[in-house]
C-alpha cells in the first residue's frame, strides 16, 4: 500500500503502557472458553456479547506505564494511523454526500488487556468494536497471529482489519446495530447467530467500499494488494476457523460466515465502492 504521503490520525490512543492488574481473567473456562476465544479471534466480534457471558471479575483502573515499543510495533503504529485516517477522510466524504455527519472513532492500542466500556478483554479476543465508547480496540501482536497463525501476510490485510473494526462503527452510527441487538434478545440462538453472520458481513462489504474509494481518491492500493485482502478475508472464515480448531464445522454455530461468504461480500464492496450493495439484510442467500 502507498500510504507514505497519507496524513496521520488524531485519533489513536496509545495504552499499552497501561496496567490492568495481573490478576484479572474472563470468566469460564474449559472447552467453552476455548470455543468462545477462537469465534472472537475471526475479528470484527461486538465483544458486548461475549463479555456479557464471561464478566470480568472485578472493574479495575488502569495504571499508567512507559510503553516499551519495538521498532516493528513503531512502524505498525504508524501505519495503523494512516489506515484510521484514511478510513476518517472516506466515510466523513460518504457521509456528507449523504447529509449525514461522520463522527470519527476512536483507535486504542493496548498490549495484553483492555478495560473497555464493553467490559475487560484479553488480547485473545484479538480487534473489536465497542459501540459504547465508539472505540477501535487492537493489541498489535494480533498482525503477528494474522499473519503467521492465519497465513495472512501483506500490509493490505493488515489494514483490512482496521477497515472492518471501522465498518462496525459506521453500522452504529447509521442504528444498524442497535436494531439487530434488539433482534437478537427476541429469538433464538441460531436465529442470533445468523443475524450476526449479516452484521459481520456487512462490516466486510464497508470495508470494501472504504478500499475501493480510498484507492480512486489517492491511489494507494499497490499490485496485490487486492489479493492480500481476499485472502485474509478466507483465512477468517468461520469454516476454517473451526476446522483448525477442532477438525469439525458447524454451519449452525457460525457468528461471521464461511470464507466463500466473507470473501464475496468484502469483494462485492470492493468492486461496487457503493454503500447499497452491502445490504446483507436484503438478501435471502448470503
Amino acid at each position: 500500500m502507498r500510504l507514505e504521503d497519507e496524513r496521520r490520525s488524531e485519533n489513536v490512543e496509545d495504552m499499552r503502557g497501561a496496567s490492568f492488574g495481573g490478576g484479572m481473567k474472563l470468566a469460564g473456562g474449559g472447552i467453552g472458553l476455548v470455543i468462545v476465544v477462537v469465534i472472537a479471534l475471526l475479528m470484527g466480534v461486538d465483544p458486548s456479547q461475549l463479555l456479557q457471558q464471561m464478566p470480568s471479575s472485578s472493574t479495575v483502573a488502569p495504571s499508567s506505564g512507559p510503553v516499551q515499543s519495538s521498532p516493528e510495533e513503531d512502524r505498525l503504529k504508524d501505519f495503523v494511523s494512516a489506515v484510521l485516517a484514511s478510513t476518517e477522510d472516506t466515510w466523513g466524504d460518504l457521509f456528507r454526500a449523504s447529509g449525514r455527519s461522520y463522527v470519527d472513532p476512536k483507535l486504542v492500542l493496548f498490549s495484553g488487556a483492555v478495560q473497555s466500556a464493553c467490559g475487560f478483554a484479553q488480547a485473545a479476543v484479538g480487534p473489536f468494536y465497542c459501540a459504547a465508547d465508539q472505540k477501535v480496540y487492537i493489541d498489535l501482536s494480533f498482525y503477528r497471529d494474522l499473519r503467521e497463525r492465519f497465513r495472512a501476510p501483506g500490509d493490505f490485510a493488515e489494514a483490512y482489519v482496521i477497515a472492518h473494526e471501522v465498518g462496525h462503527h459506521v453500522q452504529n452510527l447509521l442504528g444498524i446495530s442497535d436494531k439487530v441487538h434488539a433482534a437478537q434478545q427476541r429469538t433464538s440462538e441460531s436465529q442470533a447467530n445468523a443475524l450476526s453472520v449479516r452484521v459481520e458481513l456487512q462490516a466486510d462489504c464497508l470495508a470494501g467500499v472504504w478500499a475501493n474509494r480510498a484507492d480512486h481518491a489517492r491511489r494507494i492500493l499497490d499490485p496485490g494488494d487486492v489479493e492480500q485482502g481476499l485472502n485474509a478475508a478466507a483465512q477468517i472464515g468461520d469454516d476454517r476457523m473451526q476446522m483448525r480448531a477442532r477438525g469439525y464445522v458447524s454451519p449452525e454455530s457460525f457468528t461471521h460466515g464461511s470464507s466463500e461468504q466473507r470473501v464475496r461480500w468484502f469483494k462485492r464492496g470492493l468492486e461496487s465502492g457503493s454503500t447499497k450493495s452491502c445490504d446483507t439484510f436484503a438478501v435471502a442467500q448470503l
